[in-house]
């Protein structure tokens, strides 16, 4: 087949152009003409549709004007479920990326959309158009996709993958509602304690100056504090956002990474959530995998990727290093002594009864329903728990000030 450059017009009459493959020239006119355009010139070229898109890219890149398109989880499961809805009522994948597309969006939703229904509309497969763009499809969804294409069974796919990211979105809701309410109580009452240190002490500090009194050694403490913090407040608070910054480099990669998914795990009751929340993960899309026909293999490897812990990330790996085709996977994990007891046993029944899916599937509920439980006793430990460490603090403060009240008070009352 022959690769066609075209230009022409949508039915808005904006500008738009491209590369499809046709048998000839009239073929490639209905192509267009199918994407809903106007051809206004078509040239014969040696282009592919994705080296020419590539190029674009890699122009729009070097100029700086444009990044490359990627979805949030939200706009993914959107996406996958309106695609898996439309696939399901009977449309071509073809047809139901064309109904998406018709929108006119212009976010990068819009655009990725536009690409894929382009490069199906030229033949491509799905999994394959789907590896333009690998920051938004993770390597489980493009596998997922795979696997329904080659049973001939792609809606059934388009709706497990929008179940198991349904799912993973869930889950990752519950472990950042446990961590919302900490952080909104400490920094407000990390404003309130900034607030004190800087507007109220220092009147308290001139007022007891002017009378004289002689003050006791936590309110001293105090107001060297206080006036430590509005002279040196600004350069503390920009070696603290630097002294984060960097941190957050060094953690991202590397050793750095290695020692701080390690720290996190040992977290109090933090680090359980963690865990927990790795374990249901690693179930849920392990089990996914082999229910649509994943061998396990690749799909090991495929869940060491999508674990965001690298500590349990790596000993995935190296269960799969230690696994042989036909051999048992709840061995190996349970080398590792990462992965809870109660796991590999209900591992090794799915083995025996050669249900892998379905013992998966039940770790899964296992493990989620301990994740919701952990959250909610997580909030209900640290709600008063914070509400004291901050009152405790702005009440300490309140008392060092009144103190030289007091004591001023105990000296006129004398007389």
């Amino acid at each position: 087949m022959a690769h066609f450059k075209y230009i022409g017009r949508s039915k808005q009459g904006e500008r738009v152009e491209g590369v499809v493959e046709s048998n000839d020239r009239a073929g490639a006119v209905r192509i267009i003409e199918s994407m809903g355009h106007i051809p206004v010139s078509i040239s014969e070229t040696t282009k592919t549709h994705k080296q020419d898109a590539g190029e674009k890219k890699r122009f729009k890149f070097e100029l700086g004007f444009q990044r490359k398109p990627k979805m949030k989880l939200q706009d993914l499961l959107l996406f996958s479920r309106e695609l898996s809805d439309l696939v399901a009522s009977g449309m071509t994948i073809g047809r139901a990326l064309h109904t998406l597309a018709a929108r006119k969006d212009e976010s990068a939703v819009g655009r990725i959309v536009t690409t894929l229904r382009d490069e199906i509309v030229q033949g491509t497969a799905l999994s394959d158009a789907l590896q333009l763009y690998p920051e938004t499809f993770s390597s489980l969804y493009v596998n997922l996709v795979r696997a329904g294409e080659a049973s001939g069974n792609l809606p059934n796919a388009l709706e497990n993958v929008c179940v198991h990211y349904e799912r993973v979105h869930d889950a990752r809701g519950k472990v950042i509602s446990a961590m919302v309410y900490p952080a909104i109580v400490m920094t407000i009452g990390g404003l309130a304690v900034i607030g004190l240190m800087i507007f109220i002490v220092p009147r308290f500090a001139s007022t007891f100056e002017e009378m004289g009194a002689e003050l006791p050694k936590p309110t001293l403490f105090l107001m060297a504090m206080s006036n430590f913090t509005v002279k040196y407040g600004l350069a503390v608070a920009a070696a603290i956002a630097g002294g984060i910054i960097l941190l957050k480099r060094w953690v991202r990669h590397g050793k750095g990474q290695k020692i701080w998914h390690r720290v996190q795990l040992r977290i109090p009751i933090m680090g359980s959530i963690i865990k927990t929340n790795a374990y249901a993960h690693f179930a849920r899309t392990f089990g996914t995998l082999l229910h649509n026909g994943v061998s396990v293999l690749p799909a090991m490897g495929i869940v060491q990727k999508t674990i965001d812990n690298v500590i349990i990330s790596e000993e995935v790996g190296k269960a799969r290093d230690r696994v042989t085709d036909g051999a048992s996977i709840s061995k190996p994990l349970a080398q590792g002594k990462v992965f809870p007891r109660l796991l590999i046993d209900m591992l090794t029944v799915g083995e025996e009864t050669g249900d892998m899916a379905g013992a998966l599937s039940h770790i899964t509920r296992r493990y989620d329903t301990e994740l919701d439980r952990m959250v909610k006793t997580c909030t209900t430990i640290l709600e008063p728990l914070l509400i004291v460490f901050v009152a405790a603090i702005v009440g300490g403060m309140a008392i060092c000030l009144m103190l030289p009240v007091l004591s001023l008070t105990e000296t006129l009352g004398a007389y």
